[in-house]
């Protein structure tokens, strides 16, 4: 399993190709629907961001509440689909890197291609895995938003799937049609 430390350059995210194993260290936002519009907002009010997204990995998750002595309670992933409308935008602003589950639209994958940026998959149903991963968790904004607020957390070798490379591969296609041709056979 390769061995990635957030953030990532352009490179690091044009090396990745779908399906590649990999574990993540380093630092990554956690933004899920509400943070995304109040981020789009901002931009369209010419204000600056919360958090600079060069080259930054948002985690589309919303933490449980901690238990003692732990950085973060459970925190699994999220469906990406949701963020696709704001997506593009964000990659624009230089977001390089998602985590989440679930496949993404035909329009992110093309401004995913435009700006060198990489899907993650995170495993669904393994929240508590996830969590161990994380060894600090700091509120950045927006607290009101409870879960959904934005969030930096540091991580340690968090287990990821490359689902959708910064060439437009795409692992849940190529896993299906892999399937669908030994099963023809």
């Amino acid at each position: 399993m390769r061995k990635l430390t957030a953030p990532l350059s352009r490179e690091d995210a044009l090396s990745l190709r779908a399906g590649e194993h990999i574990l993540l260290s380093g630092t990554v936002y956690t933004a899920r629907d509400a943070a995304h519009l109040r981020m789009l907002d901002l931009l369209r009010e010419g204000k600056e961001l919360p958090i600079d997204l060069q080259g930054q990995v948002i985690y589309y998750a919303g933490p449980t509440p901690t238990s003692e002595g732990k950085p973060v309670g459970s925190i699994g992933p999220t469906t990406s689909v949701r963020m696709d409308v704001m997506t593009p935008t964000l990659l624009g602003h230089g977001l390089r890197g998602m985590i989440g589950k679930g496949g993404r639209g035909p329009v992110v994958v093309e401004a995913m291609k435009e700006h060198g940026a990489v899907y993650f998959a995170a495993v669904g149903g393994a929240a508590a895995l996830m969590a161990s991963c994380v060894t600090d968790l700091q509120v950045i904004c927006w607290d009101d938003l409870g879960p959904e607020s934005v969030k930096r957390l540091t991580l340690h070798e968090l287990p990821l799937i490359v689902a959708i490379d910064a060439q437009g591969n795409d692992a849940f296609h190529l896993g299906q049609a892999a399937y669908l041709d030994s099963a023809e056979k």
